[in-house]
């Protein structure tokens, strides 16, 4: 920053944090509107901007139903608009965290090719469902809140890609892995893929769990990149999470929803191209007040600084 650029910040200082917002009060109003709207999901807001999504089929060990791929791709398309919500934890309610695809679901989805006798009309069906069920994951990578998952016991098949679309990923000790697809006789095609090599940054064990199948464990998944903190327990994990969202929260959004942006464009653009990306978003950005208001904050050893809502 240039010297007349930090000097004006400073007698700006005085200013700026008199034009700070009151502290939202109104995460958990907003949380509960949100819940309404779902049968599958469980949805709270623990601390001020933070919401917690809760897979919420635990006596189906919360295997994903159409109902649930819908409904992850409202929640989250909902709350990447909400002002009320900078960062979300993702967990899930009962004893696992996802046992994978509903099968029963597969059955009804069966049952309704069974309608039609040609070849292609069956395809468009089932390309239509493989779809739906490809947004649902994708919301998650594209919602500008950073999400955190939280895995406990079982994580299977579907609940990879689910895990893998994911900022940061957090598990207990006892958590479990498998992409299971090819037990079933199919590929998965839901972001594992396509997702699980960048998440580990192996192409050589991405594979061999892939066309395996096999079930790995927390400590190995640690070692892999897949999660990056192993808990004790559930309890523990989640107090974890939600810690860390809590941190997020506080940060200037502008910077950390910028942040997230770029990062999951840099995947799939060359480095100069995720450069440009983020020179021509930051030529406004770095005239945002929580620029002027961070900075100020960092140099005058004040408070730390409340954001406007985004």
């Amino acid at each position: 920053m240039s010297l007349p650029r930090i000097t004006n910040v400073i007698r700006l200082a005085p200013r700026l944090v008199a034009m700070q917002p009151h502290r939202n009060n109104s995460s958990a109003q907003a949380a509960t509107e949100v819940a309404a709207q779902f049968k599958t999901l469980a949805i709270s807001s623990p601390k001020p901007f933070v919401f917690h999504v809760e897979l919420n089929r635990p006596k189906k060990l919360n295997a994903i139903n159409r109902d649930m791929w819908l409904e992850i791709r409202a929640c989250f398309e909902t709350l990447a608009v909400n002002p009320d919500c900078r960062a979300i934890v993702l967990s899930a309610a009962g004893k696992h965290f996802c046992a994978g695809i509903d099968l029963s679901s597969m059955m009804a989805l069966g049952q309704q090719l069974a309608d039609y006798d040609d070849v292609a009309r069956k395809g468009v069906v089932l390309e239509r469902t493989i779809k739906i069920y490809q947004d649902s994951i994708t919301a998650v990578e594209l919602c500008p809140k950073p999400v955190i998952m939280a895995v406990h016991q079982a994580c299977i098949g579907a609940g990879v890609d689910l895990i893998t679309a994911a900022d940061i990923r957090y598990s207990t000790q006892d958590a479990f892995f498998q992409v299971k697809e090819v037990d079933i006789g199919m590929a998965a095609d839901v972001g594992s893929l396509q997702r699980l090599p960048k998440a580990i940054g192996s192409q050589s064990l991405a594979r061999e769990l892939c066309f395996t199948g096999r079930r790995f464990e927390s400590a190995e998944a640690e070692r892999c990149g897949l999660v990056s903190r192993v808990y004790p327990d559930k309890e523990s994990l989640l107090a974890g999470a939600i810690a860390l969202a809590e941190e997020i929260a506080s940060k200037s959004p502008i910077a950390v929803q910028t942040t997230k942006e770029s990062m999951v464009y840099s995947l799939e653009h060359t480095n100069q191209e995720g450069l440009d990306h983020i020179r021509i978003i930051n030529k406004l950005n770095l005239q945002s007040e929580d620029f002027a208001q961070s900075v100020a904050a960092q140099l005058t050893k004040d408070e730390k600084p409340v954001f406007a809502k985004l």
